[in-house]
């Protein structure tokens, strides 16, 4: 195996970090368990022999590989040549498929979320649901890269989902028409004169860059400094590292430390700084090179929520722990481990957890999360909905915390009494009061109580530096 050369994150709950290392091939081996591989020897003989129907040498390899990962935590898995290539096209923004970030319970897929403008989020998909059945197959009992691979084909192709959804009688049925998946990572528009508003859905390649973009046509629009702006890593599932670098460098000093990293090996021991070497793309050059100077030092405020994970966490993390941002909304999901991308020799490769990461100040988000500073619960949801949503300590067979401490903690209420919900300008392209599309975010703080209590402390806070002028 030859060295990974490459960072990437597959579409899994709460995304996959990757990390540059050594293949395995290279280090020093362990000896061989010989008397469990007579004992695997004979399984695999007597199946050989015994099995109703006859099974092919190869699918009893590789489902053997596949339990060996999927047996060490919820994110280690293995992947033929087809998944593979379609982990990378995944990582790079475009794939074909229904737009559905999943994760495992109980032997069954558990939506994390919708992607945004996909045709799973138009159709009515929600955070939550367990797909019981993909067309004519039941779910349970395949793994998570089977269930994707069903899930995606040849675009304008239908798929069938029949989901099982808390407080419905009956199964729902959902007959959806594969698409072009082109998530979009980066979404921005003025909330109000003054305040500006970008969602990042996904980390992916051209995620700083797109980033680096929009905040400079708020700038433009707003025709002169932002007096507040909120970034909304609501469900954004994480995925890819140096993405994640990018977004916090954007906001923070130079060579500030963004995310460490700690594993076994030499190779998974990384500091992650705000440096151009952490987040540039492979032609070397800086997509934060035109970003306006005044982003360093505008009021922020940041949106997170159960649904946020991995490299939402890192920047959500970062920002906190540096006193940049102002954090709103709910517990993170707790996805605190690193994967590594091992290629294998038959072009397939394995999804290895190699390290776990922390924050600046020596958190370990695993199977914790990140507790926001300004509680504010997701007004749209019910309780039944709020008890449905998966984070990564419900995950069968996820890693401890190293700290020890595995319960979400208890947010901070609020230093100042928030002001009046704002009322939102009238303009031709405002996002509607109640999303007609099944749209997880309205985008506007009329309709999202959670974005209309951030935009709240953006103007609390402007409130309190004129008092102390």
């Amino acid at each position: 195996m030859k060295k990974i050369a490459w960072l990437m994150a597959g579409a899994m709950a709460g995304g996959v970090l990757t990390l540059s290392m050594q293949a395995l091939a290279d280090k020093e081996a362990s000896p061989l368990p010989l008397n469990e591989l007579r004992t695997f020897a004979e399984v695999f003989s007597l199946i050989k022999q015994s099995y109703v129907e006859p099974v092919t040498d190869k699918k009893l390899i590789d489902e053997a590989i596949k339990g060996m990962l999927t047996g060490l935590d919820p994110h280690s898995d293995y992947m033929d040549a087809e998944e593979f290539k379609e982990l990378r096209e995944g990582t790079q923004g475009e794939f074909g498929g229904l737009g559905i970030e999943i994760g495992a319970e109980d032997g069954l897929v558990k939506v994390v979320s919708p992607i945004e403008d996909t045709p799973a989020q138009k159709a009515g998909i929600k955070s939550g649901d367990l797909i019981i059945k993909i067309d004519d197959t039941p779910v349970r009992g395949l793994s998570l890269n089977d269930a994707v691979k069903k899930m995606r084909g040849k675009p304008g192709s239908k798929v069938t989902l029949t989901i099982a959804r808390k407080n419905e009688a009956k199964p729902l049925v959902f007959t959806l028409a594969r698409a072009i998946i082109k998530t979009k990572s980066v979404k921005y528009r003025m909330l109000e004169p003054g305040y500006g508003y970008v969602r990042i859905a996904q980390f992916q390649e051209h995620t700083a860059e797109d980033l680096a973009a929009g905040l400079q046509k708020l700038y433009q629009e707003n025709k002169q400094p932002l007096k507040g702006l909120v970034l909304d890593l609501r469900d954004d599932p994480g995925g890819l590292l140096n993405g994640a670098v990018g977004v916090a460098a954007a906001f923070l000093p130079k060579d500030k430390l963004v995310v460490y990293t700690e594993g076994r090996t030499p190779d998974a021991k990384m500091r992650l700084t705000a440096t151009l070497q952490n987040y540039a793309r492979q032609n070397g050059t800086d997509p934060l090179a035109k970003l306006p100077l005044a982003v360093r030092s505008v009021p922020l405020a940041v949106l997170v929520n159960g649904g946020s994970a991995s490299a939402s966490e890192i920047v959500a993390g970062a920002l906190q722990d540096h006193k940049r941002a102002v954090l709103v909304g709910t517990q993170t999901f707790g996805k605190g481990s690193v994967q590594s991308i091992l290629p294998l020799g038959t072009q397939g490769g394995i999804k290895l957890t190699t390290a776990r990461y922390f924050t600046p100040s020596g958190r370990s988000i695993q199977a914790k999360g990140i507790t926001p500073d300004v509680a504010a619960e997701d007004a749209t949801l019910t309780a039944a909905d709020q008890a449905l949503r998966v984070r990564e300590a419900d995950l069968e067979n996820h890693l401890a915390n190293p700290n020890g401490d595995d319960k979400p903690a208890k947010a901070a209420k609020p230093t100042a009494k928030p002001l009046p919900a704002p009322a939102a300008p009238e303009s031709k392209d405002k996002a509607p009061d109640t999303p007609e599309t099944g749209a997880p975010r309205a985008q506007n703080p009329r309709s999202d109580y959670q974005l209309s209590q951030a935009l709240n402390v953006l103007k609390v806070q402007q409130i309190l530096q004129k008092n102390e002028n």
